[in-house]
């Protein structure tokens, strides 16, 4: 079967649509002001209505507290949250029981180690996402969508145990690599199909998803 594809960080309807005509099965919408890809939740829940039943609508957010979910949750209505902070196992679990979503955590790795604190989130994230950790020495990093990749290699120990989605630096030139080898059944993009920061770019995304889908493919 093909691999998913969650194209993140979507701003506008032009760029939502793209993304939605050429097979992406998650779309995310930011809410992290920080980031040049944030948006408010008026504007997702124009966007998230118009791709509602056609691709799982992910809300991404970092370190939320309630009030910050409960607003996110009620205006958009997300299939999907995306915690992309240092949330812990206990507030992971306390969210799920809370909010009754589905929630994605994402955890940042560049070693083998990073790679298993996943299993401390099993039975509690719906699904983890793993994503590159930013050197610490790079000045204006994000909690995601930094365009950094990691060595695929340190994900050997938990492919086949775990459920997980794989980011970091993933482009139309490398995503077919990355699938077959991390064996990853879901992929997700972000700066990897952006003409700027923040800007998508259509062709960019049209690429994207058809690396993603022919690779899984072919494995």
């Amino acid at each position: 079967m093909p691999a998913d594809v969650k194209i993140c960080g979507l701003k506008t309807e032009s760029a939502l649509e793209v993304a939605l005509a050429h097979g992406a099965d998650y779309v995310g919408f930011v809410f992290y002001e920080a980031s040049p890809r944030n948006i408010d939740t008026a504007t997702m829940k124009k966007l998230a209505d118009k791709a509602r039943g056609r691709a799982k609508i992910v809300a991404l957010v970092v370190n939320p507290d309630d009030v910050r979910l409960e607003e996110v949750i009620d205006t958009a209505n997300p299939d999907m949250i995306q915690l992309h902070g240092e949330e812990t196992p206990e507030r992971v679990a306390e969210i799920v029981q809370r909010f009754g979503r589905p929630v994605m955590k994402a955890l940042k790795v560049n070693r083998t180690e990073d790679a298993q604190n996943a299993f401390a989130y099993a039975g509690k994230a719906d699904l983890i996402l793993f994503d590159a950790k930013a050197p610490q020495d790079r000045p204006g990093t994000l909690p995601g969508g930094n365009g950094i990749a990691f060595d695929w290699r340190v994900l050997e120990g938990v492919r086949g145990k775990i459920d997980y989605m794989l980011a970091g630096g993933l482009t139309h030139l490398n995503v077919a690599k990355a699938i077959r080898m991390t064996g990853a059944k879901a992929v997700d993009v972000s700066s990897g199909v952006e003409a700027r920061p923040g800007e998508k770019d259509p062709e960019l995304i049209r690429r994207f998803l058809q690396a993603a889908k022919a690779a899984n493919q072919a494995l």
